[in-house]
């Protein structure tokens, strides 16, 4: 199981950086701003989802990896834009100065947008039918804008310095968080041309989000005071139900996300076990 999901990361890492765009050396700096927040790396957990399912539904991997990247390329879009001073406005980002420090402010918010822009040149570079390419479209956008992840972070900013409910954070989390993961499960299954599967998997990827975001919250709070989300006073699973309560949150959802592989039609052991070290992680 452990070697599909390193060679799922290989051929990740081996293509995601063919899919941005070369540029004239006068304004090459873009180029190396986006790079640069790619190249941070992270788990790669939605392109390593999209692999996974289009794997699981029958599909031909090699021919999703232009969607492992567009999803690559929004979420990483997003750690740029999150991380501006009018965000979130944090210095470093996964032990690297953040790109607006690396680059300036104006170049790390165009690299995001650059990104966000060439994630559908991605998408329309894929060798599958027209109908799946503009599907994939439609799903990415949808997943990743006003009704999704950017929904979420408007209410993640609107939360600042105010206590939000139990119920506002699960809304927060399934848009920004979980539906840039549910986009990516979906995205696998329409590479794979198994439209059958999809009702499955948003279930499965939308309880998975919010798990993933729980134990994102834990890590944070045992990080300490440097955080940014303790400074600017936001709630999180860990202030509202606690340490070992947020734990055993994250354990209900993942078991709910791992209910709905069952009706999955494929072999989801790689998919469990990838579930399970999410729960599991310690960064």
């Amino acid at each position: 199981m452990n070697n599909i999901l390193e060679s799922h990361l290989n051929l990740i890492e081996k293509s995601i950086m063919t899919f941005v765009p070369s540029v004239e050396k006068s304004y090459s700096v873009i180029e190396d701003a986006m790079k640069y927040s790619l190249e941070t790396g992270g788990k790669r957990v939605r392109p390593m989802l999209v692999l996974e399912f289009c794997r699981i539904c029958g599909g031909d991997v090699e021919k999703a990896l232009p969607f492992a990247a567009a999803v690559e390329f929004i979420h990483t879009y997003s750690l740029i834009h999150d991380d501006l001073p009018c965000m979130d406005n944090d210095d470093m980002r996964r032990g690297k100065p953040s790109s607006h420090i690396k680059f300036g402010e104006a170049d790390a918010l165009l690299a995001g947008d650059a990104l966000l822009t060439h994630a559908f040149t991605a998408l329309a570079s894929a060798e599958l039918s027209s109908k799946q390419i503009v599907d994939a479209v439609k799903i990415l956008s949808d997943y990743a804008g006003a009704n999704g992840m950017i929904g979420g972070q408007i209410i993640d900013l609107e939360g600042e310095n105010k206590n939000l409910s139990l119920e506002e954070l699960f809304l927060m989390d399934k848009l920004k968080t979980a539906a840039l993961i549910t986009a990516a499960c979906v995205l696998g299954c329409i590479a794979a041309d198994n439209y059958n599967n999809i009702p499955s998997a948003i279930k499965f990827a939308e309880n998975l989000g919010i798990a993933f975001q729980i134990i994102d919250d834990v890590l944070d709070f045992l990080e300490g005071e440097d955080n940014s989300d303790i400074i600017s006073g936001k709630s999180t699973y860990v202030s509202l139900l606690g340490l070992e309560n947020a734990r055993v949150e994250a354990a209900k959802y993942t078991d709910t996300a791992l209910e709905a592989l069952n009706l999955v039609s494929g072999n989801t052991e790689v998919l469990v076990d990838f579930s399970m070290k999410l729960l599991k992680r310690n960064v």
